[in-house]
């Protein structure tokens, strides 16, 4: 059952019982009938119910059972008092305060009834989620199978993690940083390593891709000679559905399917490439794997540098964010240029600037997709 938590529920889970499955005591203290409560003479002691026992005898007038939290209420009892407003002197119990008929008692089904569906088929599962299977006695269930998903980076410019890079090399960082957001996202990622730029390298690492349940290349999608992947991917079957974004950064994204299978073919620039997968790739993902919300609400902030930009594209503007006075703050999180790394460090949130404005100044209210969550920048 552990294993289910943070994957989607495929199934609904109706209630087998009553939650609770009987009237059963809130507090440790006494079971009584309200109607002896107003009396100025004590109430005699006739038992005694620890958690997990049933009372042997019934509440007679005049008397009271001594009962643990969570035992069943004796019968002919109303009303539980707690220990904390009770003298207890010579088997006898005197209750200090007025006493509410019913109160401290837990009635059968309050929380849930018998047949109701208390989880629905398509719930991200979360502890809450497992506390309430474990009670209706679910020890497993039905959930979306995590997808496996192939990345590939693709250029003979690219050197494995590990090896020192010359002029004219570079770190291959995509095969890591795509792999990591498809796993911090719930699927499994198979990182297929780099095809250099030959058609047997392609061919040989997507014949592996392919086999996958969706696969992510990067580089390689623009028009140069040595751009083999949308070729490739063409010779494999895959339907391209489009082949560029009015967008910055990230303009070459390139997606098709082969049959139900998506290809994402995303660009070589580490920063456009996490991009392209917070706003495109995750949210197919997160639909493969049973999610019914897999478009993140934008915060709205408020700008505090002046920003420029071509008209035409989708600006996605990396910010950093600071809560004053309730309101959420969005600075730049550094230079834009999609050269700078460095500037993922930094942000909390992607910034969606309309295609159709070129400028934006201090103080304009804008949309933000949250990509990290720290409770310091969260909590107004």
């Amino acid at each position: 059952m552990i294993d289910s938590l943070g994957r989607v529920i495929a199934e609904d889970i109706v209630a087998p019982w009553d939650l609770p499955l009987c009237e059963n005591s809130a507090m440790d203290g006494y079971a009584v009938r309200a109607a002896d409560c107003g009396q100025a003479t004590g109430l005699r002691v006739t038992g005694y119910v620890p958690a997990g026992s049933l009372a042997s005898v019934p509440v007679q007038g005049g008397c009271a059972i001594k009962i643990m939290t969570g035992a069943p209420v004796p019968s002919g009892a109303d009303t539980v008092v707690p220990v904390e407003e009770i003298e207890e002197r010579d088997g006898e119990i005197w209750i200090n305060g007025p006493v509410r008929q019913r109160q401290h008692i837990r009635f059968t089904g309050e929380d849930v009834r018998c047949g109701e569906t208390v989880i629905s088929c398509g719930t991200v599962l979360r502890a809450a989620e497992i506390s309430m299977m474990a009670s209706c006695g679910r020890a497993a269930v039905a959930v979306h199978r995590k997808p496996r998903v192939a990345i590939l980076s693709t250029g003979d410019e690219l050197i494995g993690v590990g090896e020192i890079p010359v002029p004219g090399k570079v770190v291959d960082s995509n095969g890591l940083s795509l792999a990591a957001a498809v796993q911090e996202c719930g699927a499994l990622p198979v990182i297929l390593g780099i095809a250099r730029d030959t058609r047997a390298s392609h061919l040989e690492k997507m014949t592996q891709g392919l086999t996958m349940d969706a696969l992510i290349t990067s580089a390689g999608v623009s028009a140069g000679e040595r751009d083999l992947v949308r070729e490739v991917l063409a010779g494999f079957g895959v339907r391209e559905l489009f082949s560029r974004v009015e967008m910055s950064p990230g303009a070459p994204t390139t997606f098709g399917l082969r049959d139900r299978q998506p290809i994402f073919s995303l660009p070589g620039n580490p920063v456009a490439s996490l991009i392209v997968f917070e706003e495109f790739v995750k949210p197919a993902l997160l639909r493969l794997m049973g999610h019914r919300r897999v478009i993140k609400p934008f915060l709205r902030a408020i700008l505090q540098d002046p920003v420029r930009k071509k008209s035409g594209k989708v600006k996605f503007l990396r910010v950093r964010l600071e809560w004053r006075d309730g309101k959420a703050l969005a600075f730049s999180a550094g230079d834009q240029n999609t050269g700078m790394l460095k500037t993922m460090l930094k942000a909390d949130g992607i910034a969606v600037l309309a295609a159709e404005r070129t400028s934006f100044s201090p103080g304009d209210e804008i949309d933000v997709h949250l990509i990290s969550a720290t409770s310091e920048m969260l909590e107004p």
